[in-house]
């Protein structure tokens, strides 16, 4: 089976490793510009212009593709979600890799594009084109050295350097959000590499829900940040947070016109708010993944650090 991976960031480069390593698909890796060190490694990377007035052109670069997993995210998506149906792709995955669509506010202002994506996809899914959601919760790489972006991951996002989301191991300090219950917030999570072998593992399952959720761990705040206290061997400062207090941080940031303490907020009230928690995971029973536990994450991601 011939798969896209449209982007070429950490998360892309997780799925495209797993899926040349556990199957036997062919990949291609989309990209706006040439990227040697990827075709170094041996996969096959297609320029390509995302703009809707190159759509044939694109739906040209995606005849014989079956399958289209996307790490883009806005109107490049959109435009890739209408070739792909032009070129008679089987199925799409968009870019969300964070908690069930469900759970998020129809104003949402970490949406970027994903609700219009969503709604684009049951329009072409009435046309034969299937779609799923990867649901995987909150991405271990947050809490790594560095944060996300030293991964590449989330480059895009605002927020995604070391202690942008609930702790900042360097500094020894630590937020907890409790939600409506007075209970610190729930959360799962998954390592980016086990998303690339969930992905991998589903491209070829007999059918796609309209989500498939993953998890390699769920707990709440408090016990996440005890593991973090138990790896680094050391008391963090830590800062309790309520709906109202968490109202007050955003009136500040928002007088302050600073966008990325905004952006720090708002994600912290969508964690309370359960956003990013979901008990049952489907994809779990599906495929044969064991998936790392946080703990055994951590302790190696801050190995000798």
């Amino acid at each position: 089976m011939r798969v896209a991976i449209a982007g070429s960031n950490g998360l892309a480069c997780s799925i495209a490793d797993a899926i040349t390593t556990n199957t036997y698909h062919q990949i291609i890796i989309l990209s706006r510009a040439p990227k040697p060190q990827l075709s170094a490694r041996g996969w096959q990377v297609v320029v390509v212009n995302y703009d809707e007035s190159h759509r044939q052109e694109l739906a040209f670069k995606l005849a014989g593709v079956s399958v289209v997993l996307s790490v883009i995210s806005g109107p490049a998506q959109i435009a890739l979600i209408n070739a792909a149906a032009q070129a008679g792709v089987r199925r799409f995955a968009p870019a969300e890799f964070e908690g069930p669509a469900a759970l998020r506010p129809q104003q949402d202002a970490l949406d970027r594009g994903k609700r219009v994506a969503l709604e684009r996809l049951r329009y072409y899914q009435t046309r034969g084109m299937q779609y799923t959601s990867f649901v995987c919760g909150i991405l271990y790489e947050r809490f790594a050295p560095g944060g996300m972006y030293a991964s590449r991951i989330g480059l895009r996002s605002g927020i995604g350097a070391e202690g942008d989301y609930l702790v900042n191991i360097s500094q020894r300090k630590a937020q907890i959000p409790y939600g409506t219950n007075g209970q610190p917030a729930i959360l799962s999570l998954t390592s980016a590499e086990d998303v690339g072998k969930f992905v991998a593992a589903a491209i070829s399952l007999p059918q796609w829900p309209p989500e498939l959720r993953m998890s390699g761990d769920r707990m709440n705040v408090s016990r996440l940040i005890q593991i973090v206290e138990t790896v680094r061997g050391a008391g963090f400062e830590k800062a309790h947070y309520n709906s109202q207090s968490m109202w007050s941080a955003l009136q500040l940031a928002q007088s302050a016109q600073n966008i990325q303490q905004q952006l720090q907020v708002i994600t912290l009230m969508a964690t309370a708010s359960g956003r990013f928690d979901f008990a049952s995971s489907n994809l779990n029973s599906l495929v044969a993944v064991t998936p790392t536990r946080f703990q055994a994450w951590l302790q190696e991601a801050w190995r000798d650090r």
